[in-house]
């Protein structure tokens, strides 16, 4: 089966960085962090104080008010990428094109905040005070759904839920559905908006989040410093096509997307396989898938954490798949800045990776104060960098020991 090529040709992002992908990538590139004292729940219930949270959200914006009543925040969040994608796409979906057009949008935990409101009012007021929208509004796939409703899309309509992969997961699933003709184009990432009493309060008994309290500090990936993850919420969304399709219609193109690769560790239900063994096997997996050697990957935007086994471990992995060539890549991890998006962490790593293929400029590792002797690459520390990138590999690795891996290329024709 000849395999078609597959394209970038619209993106969208709601962050801790701003509601914009140019927010997005000004201050990912300046170093700025979006990260902060916690004010969605009261912070002084929870060891960990600070969050990447999204500012200034107007659901109106996007979409119907009445709609976003029915939808928990996770979703108006994927709805409002989406329709920043498709406008940057200039993509309009007509009866004729809709059953070619399909959605592939994940969510790491879903709708939270809708459980935890809706638990309340049932143990207070009983079951009959429980909304009829409550599983509409919780379950994970809900943001696909209602982007497929909203925007008309008919083709095959999915949902992946893997912890922190969920969104490079989902990418590359919707990737392989064009790549084999399955659709023409896909919309496609991942959401989250899990800052919830409930989260906080797993998260933090898992000693998964930083307890340091300093927002400038708490997010430090490779650092020998490192104590744990900050929690962060919003989407990003990609329109993936043919180039068959994107050349139809004179679209813009950003990038193509050549490699995928998704493993299992089989090890642990949240600690990473010892040296990063899943990590190196996806990533090995999408540069065969991409028949790429190892040695033209430039830029790599990191799982990178900043917990100290998946810090540690990614960087064994890297070390394993690209030997002599991992001192010369640039690896940076933007979650220094955003925090970890969880289900949504992927896919805005991946506007993150395009971004720097487009306009030659690598973002940072900010907070990178003491090296670790473990952790000893080059993690474009502080400041971002001017350099040709014209592949990069995006890694995302979830709990239940989910790895996935995605590759970049410059287009050309």
């Amino acid at each position: 089966m000849e395999r078609r090529r597959v394209v970038v040709t619209g993106m969208g992002a709601i962050s801790p960085l701003g509601l914009t992908v140019e927010q997005l990538w000004q201050r990912l590139t300046n170093g700025e962090s979006g990260i902060d004292y916690l004010t969605k729940v009261n912070k002084e219930d929870f060891p960990a104080k600070v969050a990447g949270e999204v500012k200034d959200w107007d659901a109106s914006l996007y979409m119907d008010k009445k709609e976003a009543k029915r939808m928990d925040l996770f979703t108006q969040y994927a709805v409002g990428a989406a329709r920043m994608a498709l406008e940057d796409a200039n993509l309009m979906i007509t009866e004729e094109l809709a059953p070619r057009v399909g959605v592939w949008v994940g969510s790491g935990i879903g709708g939270m905040a809708t459980y935890e409101e809706q638990f309340n009012k049932f143990k207070e007021k009983g079951y009959r005070r429980v909304s009829p929208f409550f599983v509409p509004m919780l379950i994970p796939d809900m943001a696909a759904g209602q982007i497929s409703i909203i925007f008309g899309a008919k083709g095959i309509n999915s949902c992946t839920v893997t912890a922190c992969a969920t969104g490079t997961n989902s990418i590359g699933d919707a990737f392989k559905v064009i790549e084999r003709g399955d659709a023409d184009v896909m919309i496609t990432g991942g959401a989250e908006a899990p800052l919830t009493n409930m989260a906080f309060a797993g998260f933090s008994s898992a000693k998964a989040l930083s307890f340091n309290d300093d927002p400038s500090t708490a997010s430090r990936p490779f650092d020998l410093n490192r104590d744990g993850f900050v929690m962060g919420e919003g989407a990003g969304i990609l329109i993936l096509e043919s180039l068959e399709s994107a050349q139809a219609r004179g679209a813009s193109i950003y990038a193509e997307i050549v490699g995928y690769g998704s493993t299992g560790d089989a090890y642990h239900i949240t600690a990473p396989a010892e040296e990063g063994e899943g990590a190196q096997r996806a990533m090995e997996q999408a540069i065969n898938d991409a028949g790429l050697r190892p040695d033209q990957v430039d830029y790599i935007n990191a799982h990178g954490t900043s917990t100290p086994f998946n810090d540690k471990f990614e960087t064994a992995a890297i070390k394993a798949v690209f030997k002599e060539h991992a001192s010369k890549l640039m690896i940076s991890s933007t979650k220094s800045m955003t925090g970890h998006l969880l289900g949504a962490a992927g896919a805005v790593e991946a506007i993150a990776s395009i971004k720097a293929i487009g306009t030659g400029i690598v973002p940072p590792t900010i907070n990178y104060q003491t090296p670790d002797p473990e952790c000893d690459l080059d993690y474009v520390p502080n400041r971002s960098r001017q350099a040709k990138v014209d592949v990069a590999l995006s890694n995302s690795l979830g709990f239940g020991g989910h790895n996935a891996t995605l590759i970049f290329k410059g287009y050309q024709d």
